[in-house]
C-alpha cells in the first residue's frame, strides 16, 4: 500500500496552487470561468491523470511482456454538464457524464492484440478504476 498526497491552497482569484511532492503546479480557470487562464482547470487535470496513467502503465506492461512499444498516446475528451458546477441544475451528476480516450499505439502489434493490451492497461491504472468505480471520499474539516 502507497499513500499518494497532495496539497492544494487557494490564492487570488480561481488559482490554486498544488505541490505534489516536489513538484508545483499551477490550477486556474480560464477568462469565461472568472479566472486568468494561468494553468489548466481541475477538469483538465483529471482528464490529464487519465491519459498519463494509461500510458504510464501501458510501458510498464510493454517492458514486463518485453516487447517494444515505440510510442504511445492518448487524447481525452469528456462531458460534463457545467449547470451542475454552477448550482443551475441539480438533477445531473457533477462528475463527467462520458469519457473518450482515443489511444494511438505503435507496436508491432494486431488490432486484436492492442484491444488486449489496451485492457490489460485498463485494469491496473489507478485513475481509470477510480473513474471507473465508485472511490469512497472522506472529508476531514478543520
Amino acid at each position: 500500500m502507497k499513500t499518494v498526497s497532495v496539497n492544494a491552497v487557494g490564492g487570488e482569484g480561481f488559482r490554486i496552487d498544488v505541490a505534489a511532492r516536489t513538484f508545483n503546479m499551477i490550477v486556474d480557470q480560464p477568462p469565461a470561468m472568472g479566472g486568468v487562464n494561468s494553468g489548466p482547470n481541475p477538469l483538465e487535470y483529471a482528464l490529464a491523470s487519465l491519459a498519463s496513467c494509461m500510458v504510464t502503465v501501458g510501458k510498464i506492461i510493454a517492458k514486463q511482456e518485453r516487447f517494444e512499444l515505440r510510442g504511445m498516446s492518448a487524447k481525452v475528451d469528456g462531458d460534463v454538464e457545467v449547470d451542475v458546477l454552477m448550482g443551475k441544475n441539480k438533477e445531473l451528476r457533477a462528475g463527467f457524464l462520458e469519457v473518450r480516450m482515443e489511444l494511438v499505439i505503435d507496436a508491432d502489434l494486431t488490432t486484436e492484440e492492442k484491444h488486449a493490451f489496451v485492457e490489460k492497461i485498463e485494469a491496473r491504472c489507478p485513475i481509470s478504476d477510480m473513474i471507473a468505480n465508485a472511490t469512497p471520499v472522506s472529508f476531514v474539516i478543520k
